[in-house]
């Protein structure tokens, strides 16, 4: 047997291996995808960043003009009721309550002069020793003498009063959030020198969109976060709404009531005002579940007993940056398909993520 025969039937064992091989389907490839079951929201949550302030606070303030002298308290000083916060130089004030005191004694002398000159003239009027005119015009000194050491005393009154005007004190327990004036200035009548706040109640106060300010009602509930500490929370009840909105932002300050609040709540902290409001149920969606295509918007339904993909078509109620509404199309617990969206095809094997939510 020539060697050519030999190799011959090698030859055509290995072209029928290889038809063979070439008739083999490749393995089906099973894409891993991310996707979401459908949750249609019912419970829309809005959040509004504000500031913790106290609820009542007062500007403290001199009512005489004069020189400070002293200013006791600084800001973040705790303050007692009565107690003195800052006092004026009281120089000129007692100076005044002197002289005040020595008009009195002017006064009360020359009504006792006054009034013993008039019982004489009773008495020699009674002797007919003296007119009528004369006595009537002892008696008129005399009155006029007592109408002198009543405006004594009431001036006396007044100036000892101005002297307590020296000093500037608080109605109420509080702390001191500001101040306006420093010792060796010269303040004015009514201008401020130190603004006092009590430590409780506090609020909330945040800016609202006026739009959203229809559905608010006083005493409605607000969840308040702390924004360094978002553990931390506590109630509040809206109190206050401001009539009329800002120009430039079209926002209203409106003011919660804080219910039994933790002690991080502190004045001029930076808060997080939440509220809960039943919508319509509406199903949203990442944008990244839309597929556009030839005009028509899709999403990909996964199908959860072949674990395949299939395309549904939907409308579009609106865009919302990152998210869409749908308004048809989609029910309540089908699974959709949240990325690669351009890369799937009809009927595709897929595998859910433990991702998918």
């Amino acid at each position: 047997m020539s060697r050519l025969t030999r190799i011959a039937p090698l030859i055509l064992l290995l072209s029928l291996g290889a038809c063979s091989r070439s008739e083999e389907k490749p393995p089906e490839v099973i894409r891993p995808v991310l996707s979401m079951v459908i949750e249609p929201k019912t419970v829309e949550t809005f959040g509004f960043a504000g500031t913790i302030q106290p609820q009542y606070s007062a500007d403290l303030a001199f009512r005489l003009l004069g020189r400070i002298v002293s200013r006791d308290v600084k800001v973040g000083d705790l303050v007692a009721k009565g107690t003195t916060i800052a006092a004026l130089d009281p120089t000129a004030l007692e100076l005044a309550v002197q002289v005040s005191k020595a008009d009195l004694s002017n006064a009360q002398a020359q009504f006792a002069n006054t009034a013993a000159s008039e019982d004489r003239q009773r008495q020699l009027l009674a002797a007919a020793n003296t007119s009528q005119a004369t006595f009537d015009a002892a008696k008129q000194a005399r009155q006029a003498a007592e109408a002198g050491v009543e405006r004594a005393n009431a001036a006396l009154a007044k100036s000892q009063e101005q002297l307590g005007y020296a000093r500037l004190f608080s109605d109420f327990d509080g702390v001191v959030t500001a101040t306006g004036a420093e010792v060796g200035q010269t303040v004015s009548a009514g201008q401020t020198v130190v603004t006092v706040a009590r430590t409780d109640p506090r609020e909330a106060v945040v800016d609202i969109p006026d739009q959203l300010i229809g559905d608010l009602t006083v005493g409605m509930p607000f969840d308040i976060v702390l924004q360094s500490l978002p553990t931390i929370k506590t109630a509040a009840r809206l109190r206050e709404i401001a009539p009329q909105s800002e120009g430039a932002t079209r926002t209203r300050r409106v003011k919660l009531t804080l219910v039994d609040p933790p002690t991080a709540f502190r004045l001029g902290s930076t808060i997080t005002a939440t509220r809960m409001t039943k919508v319509a149920p509406t199903i949203e969606l990442p944008m990244s579940a839309l597929l556009e295509k030839n005009g028509a918007a899709k999403v990909w339904i996964v199908d959860p007993t072949s674990s395949s993909v299939s395309t549904r078509e939907i409308k579009i109620a609106a865009k919302n940056g990152a998210t869409f509404t749908v308004a048809e199309g989609l029910d309540a617990g089908m699974r959709v398909v949240t990325a690669g969206v351009h890369s799937l095809a009809e009927g595709q094997k897929v595998k859910v993520l433990e991702g998918g939510v």
